[in-house]
């Protein structure tokens, strides 16, 4: 507030009583009358010009944007080995492209459904880039069995993984325990074999550290991405994408 209104006295060509310190701003240590005289001028300017406020307020709110994202960034320079190389995520796209896109999912979250072709176009229009995807199960206990399962399937065949994690996304129906081991089952994985290593300590070691780092970083939703320097929570569609993308490679 003190922010605002000295941004409000410099808008208005208002002064201080001689009473007030001029900076900071402490009404306090005016008189009462002081006070009640200022009062009155910001009062009577504000019905004149009630832009001004308008404007305070989004000058306000672009330092907070900007604040956060200076965070952000020192969230992800903190934590990019686990981002962008924890050696047991999936990687698609080009590995050796220039800009890494990292994505916290959960296979049962419609958003991340939604996310799901936009991500596939950015990859097909973009070939310099290197997808991490990142498993995130957060909306009950069938999705942390999907998240375990792809985990495992991951670990088994990197190289069938694809077609279950496109079927896993792509599945419209109530995404069950049964349900999603169907889908490994027409995947070509041995659905027992999977089963054993997806409830093992060794997966759910890999799945804590997901939560760990999504925690960190401020996710309380999926889907979300890393891109360079910035950090998008929530759906976004693939120009947006494309946008960040282009921003983070420039800035190499």
């Amino acid at each position: 507030m003190r922010t605002i209104l000295a941004a409000l006295l410099l808008g208005a060509g208002l002064t201080l009583p001689a009473t007030a310190s001029a900076e900071p701003l402490d009404l306090s240590s005016m008189s009462e009358s002081d006070r009640a005289a200022f009062g009155e001028q910001v009062r009577a300017y504000l019905l004149q010009h009630p832009e001004v406020l308008l404007e305070a307020l989004e000058i306000l709110d672009q330092r907070r944007t900007a604040t956060a994202a200076e965070a952000d960034k020192e969230l992800i320079a903190a934590n990019s080995e686990s981002l962008f190389n924890d050696g047991f995520s999936w990687v698609a796209g080009n590995p050796e492209g220039d800009v890494t896109v990292v994505e916290f999912l959960d296979y049962r979250c419609g958003y991340c459904k939604k996310a799901a072709p936009e991500v596939e176009a950015l990859l097909e229009r973009d070939p310099n880039i290197r997808l991490v995807v990142k498993e995130f199960p957060i909306l009950g206990p069938d999705s942390v069995i999907a998240g375990k399962l792809a985990l495992a399937a991951l670990e088994m065949d990197r190289d069938r993984f694809g077609g279950l994690h496109n079927a896993l996304m792509e599945y419209r129906g109530e995404l069950t325990e049964d349900a999603a081991y169907q889908l490994a089952e027409k995947a070509g994985y041995d659905v027992e074999a999977l089963g054993q290593l997806a409830t093992s300590f060794e997966i759910d070691d890999r799945l804590q550290e997901n939560y760990q780092l999504a925690q960190t970083l401020g996710l309380q939703g999926t889907p979300a991405f890393v891109v360079g320097e910035r950090i998008i929570r929530g759906y976004v569609p693939v120009e947006t994408l494309e946008t960040v993308v282009q921003e983070a490679r420039e800035a190499n």
